[in-house]
Parts: structure tokens; C-alpha cells; sequence
């Protein structure tokens, strides 16, 4: 029998193949067992240099798609008293936005963009680890129903509530900044639209009184509801929340931090009257627009921001427009003249040393993203950033 050339070289690809394979080492009992229910999966998954029997543990990576691969973790149910000492959770939440809709995909979205970030790898300009300093898990999202805004944001407040009122993992020498004295877990949440931080401010009062607030934004989002002539509301009904107005709420409650240690940065939005800046300002807030780093600098903006907030709890919240659309097209109400990726990076760096109580991301709709996904890609790496803030500095006095 004759063989071409070409046949003789696939018979000795063939033979090479069988030789590698023949050499793979299997894990014990795989390739004789009978039946699937027999194999010892802890072996199957295992890293190459990890053939130990040790169990599956909740803080191996499972192939889920988690936070920055923060260890996914079931905290209102059978993991529930299991300690962490900063919960990621999810508000599938954005039907009180006022533009376009789909922040309800947000934190699936910004989980897909950490695929390449990691609470145990180091942060070089931040100089930390997280997992060095916290314990992060990721309790997926909160189940907020789709048709009632004020069961969907109750639903999220007792969430965020009874995540905070636990005792965190780790405790620190020194007095803790909370009312009761205990150290408590703190939460990054992964929205949904703006109107989430209401029930969520809430929860940190509870814990830690009054709060200052870093707002990152292009609007305001201190609008007083008013009811307007020929709209649809009638004289004597309330008009709900919103996207635009929650803020208006938690000074009305008495969750902000009094003498205007509150202050919006990157403020570019149109206005209705310059009567909203004079409410914004008797609401508690002062401003630092967009154009001010290009005017100052972001240590100027830094300088702007510290020195408003001074020592007190500070809770952190971003609307992902405040970036520049061309960096981060996905969101519902896009302003052009927004801050860069690199810009937000810096000045989040700049914040080292502030008490972050909690903090959270808002308004990324992936729908409107490019298929390069950068929306959520930024979005998580602001995430990432918050939580090296939150590693840097405990919350003692």
C-alpha cells in the first residue's frame, strides 16, 4: 500500500496527538467512573497544581460572574450568617428615570465590565489590595419588583438595612464612627437609576447619623416636586420620587450632613431658573461644575471636595454620566463636556483618607453601550476605586 506525502504527515500529526494525550493525567476516578453523580468535581476544577480534595469552598472562583470576582454569596439566605466586611449588591431598578430607560440591566452590565478587575489583585496608584484590608462578597442583586416603585425601593431600603446592621468580618483598634459603637459592613451598589441612593442614604443614617454626600453628576437631582398646572396629578396627590428629585427627600429627611458639607461634582446640566441653584444651596449642597478641571485642575477639585466634606461619614455616589458621553454612552441622560476616565480616577484617588460608609454607581443602561462595552467597563473600574478608598481607611475615629 502507497501513502502520499501529505497522508504520511496526518498519520504522524495522528500518532503525536495520542502520545500528548495518553500523557494527560486525569484526575483519580475520572476515567473510570461509570456514572456523572460518581465524580469528584473538587478534582475535576482543580488548578493544575492543586489536586487536593479540599472541598469547593464559596471562596473559590465558580465561573459566576461576580464583582471585581468577589466571592458570590447567598447573604439573605443559607450564607446569611457568614461575615464580610463590604457587601456588593445589585438595584435592578429605573422606572423613575425621566430620559431613557434600561438601568434595570446596570448591575449585570458593570459585573461584565470587571471580568478583568480583582479584589485580591493590587491597585498601583491607590498602593493597596482590597482583600489585604476587606472582605467582599458579591449577594447579587435584590429582588425589586418591576410594576410598584414603593414596594421596589422598600424592598431595596430593608435589603441595604439588614446588610448594614450586622457586625463586619474585620474590626479595628480605635473607636468606631458608627452610633452604636460596633464596626458594621459596608455596601456598594450596583444600580439602577439614581432614585436607588434615597432608601440607600437611609440605611447609612441608621448606622452612622447624618452623612456627608459626594455626588458625582451632571444634574442636580435636588429638584422640589411641584405640582404644575395641568399636570397630571391632582391637587391632593403626592408626587413620587424620582431620578431628579430624591435628593430633595433625604434633606427633607434629615439624612444629609447640615451646614452645605454636600457637594455635587461635574454639574453641567441645563436648569429650569437659577432658583434651583439658590434650593440647591438651601437644600445643603455646593457645586463644582464640569469646567472647573479644566479651571483648576483635578486637585483643585479635590481640595474643593475635601474641604466641604471635612472629617464627617461620607457616602459616595455616582451617576456614570458624569463622564464625558464619548467615554460613556450608556446612560439615560447623557450631557456632552463630562469628566474623562482618567480625570475620575484621579480625583477618586485624591478622596484617600475620607470615612466611605457606602457607596454606589447609578444609571449605566447597557443597552446603549457600544459593543466594546466602555460604559460598563468604566463603571466598574469606578467601582474598583471606591472600594480601595473604603480598604485605605477604616471608619474610626
Amino acid at each position: 500500500m502507497v501513502f502520499s506525502p501529505r497522508l504520511s504527515a496526518a498519520v504522524i500529526l495522528a500518532s503525536q496527538a495520542a502520545q500528548i494525550l495518553c500523557s494527560i493525567q486525569y484526575p483519580v476516578g475520572f476515567a473510570n467512573t461509570g456514572t456523572l453523580d460518581a465524580l469528584n468535581f473538587t478534582e475535576i476544577f482543580a488548578a493544575p497544581e492543586d489536586k487536593s480534595n479540599a472541598r469547593w469552598e464559596r471562596d473559590s472562583f465558580h465561573g459566576l460572574t461576580t464583582f471585581a470576582r468577589a466571592s458570590p454569596l447567598r447573604c439573605f439566605g443559607a450564607d446569611g450568617d457568614s461575615g464580610y466586611d463590604v457587601a456588593v449588591i445589585g438595584a435592578p431598578f429605573d422606572t423613575a428615570t425621566s430620559f431613557r430607560p434600561g438601568a434595570r440591566f446596570g448591575p449585570n452590565g458593570i459585573r461584565q465590565g470587571s471580568r478583568r478587575l480583582g479584589v485580591d489583585r493590587i491597585n498601583v496608584p491607590a498602593k493597596v489590595r482590597v482583600s489585604d484590608h476587606l472582605d467582599v462578597v458579591d449577594c447579587g442583586d435584590v429582588p425589586m419588583v418591576l410594576t410598584d416603585n414603593k414596594v421596589a425601593l422598600r424592598q431595596l431600603e430593608l435589603a441595604n438595612a439588614a446588610l448594614l446592621s450586622r457586625t463586619s468580618l474585620r474590626s479595628y483598634s480605635g473607636k468606631s464612627i458608627a452610633k452604636d459603637g460596633k464596626f458594621h459592613p459596608r455596601v456598594l451598589t450596583l444600580g439602577g437609576d439614581h432614585t436607588i441612593t434615597l432608601p440607600l442614604l437611609r440605611g447609612v443614617a441608621g448606622v452612622y447619623g447624618p452623612v456627608s454626600v459626594i455626588h458625582f453628576d451632571s444634574h442636580l437631582d435636588t429638584w422640589k416636586p411641584k405640582p404644575m398646572a395641568g399636570g397630571p396629578w391632582l391637587p391632593d396627590e403626592e408626587i413620587p420620587v424620582s431620578h431628579g428629585s430624591y435628593f430633595w427627600y433625604a434633606w427633607k429627611e434629615g439624612l444629609l450632613a447640615p451646614n452645605n458639607a454636600n457637594i455635587h461634582v461635574g454639574i453641567r446640566g441645563a436648569i429650569n431658573s437659577w432658583k434651583d441653584y439658590e434650593e440647591d444651596h438651601e437644600f445643603g449642597w455646593v457645586i463644582s461644575h464640569a469646567e472647573d478641571v479644566e479651571d483648576v485642575g483635578w486637585k483643585g477639585v479635590v481640595k474643593h471636595i475635601l474641604e466641604t466634606v471635612g472629617d464627617n461619614p461620607v457616602y459616595i455616589t455616582l451617576d456614570i454620566d458624569v463622564l464625558d458621553p464619548g467615554v460613556a454612552p450608556a446612560t439615560g441622560t447623557p450631557e456632552i463636556g463630562g469628566i474623562t476616565t482618567r480625570e475620575i480616577k484621579k480625583i477618586l484617588q485624591g478622596l484617600s483618607g475620607l470615612k466611605i460608609v457606602g457607596a454606589d454607581i447609578v444609571e449605566v443602561a447597557p443597552g446603549y453601550d457600544t459593543q466594546d462595552e466602555i460604559t460598563q467597563i468604566a463603571a466598574a473600574n469606578i467601582g474598583w476605586e471606591m472600594l480601595a478608598l473604603m480598604a485605605k481607611t477604616p471608619l474610626t475615629e
